[in-house]
């Protein structure tokens, strides 16, 4: 089982939203920040806009484990922020996997071995 490690404190979510690139898609925004460390750094943000507690709650599993399942095919020495939409609300876990690999590939941190085999329609 791979264990990921998470930020905590919000001094080092505020470094990365400051300092960290980002990009986004319809349903995450990700930011990402060197972190001179050799393992990522992974945080999941849900606002309150999105939905009561249950939702939000929801979300952040689905994320963390798209993020846990997929951390092998990501570059080390990164803090990763993944600041959640309302879009993916309702949505089953595929997408926010293939959203979380293809902000992952936007910003450079895949491996290149083979990016995702099952390319198919939405």
């Amino acid at each position: 089982m791979i264990m990921v490690e998470s930020l905590k404190n919000n001094l080092d979510f505020q470094k990365v939203y400051k300092s960290g690139s980002s990009y986004a898609d319809r349903y995450m925004v990700m930011y990402i920040l060197e972190n001179g460390r050799d393992t990522n750094r992974y945080g999941i943000s849900v606002s309150k806009k999105v939905g009561n507690s249950i939702v939000r709650h929801r979300l952040k599993r689905i994320v963390r484990e798209s993020v846990r399942l997929n951390s092998d095919k990501v570059r080390s020495g990164y803090d990763i922020v993944m600041i959640v939409r309302k879009a993916l609300v309702g949505c089953k876990y595929d997408k926010a996997e293939k959203s979380f690999i293809h902000l992952c590939s936007l910003q450079g941190l895949l491996f290149n071995k083979e990016k995702t085999g099952e390319e198919g329609s939405n």
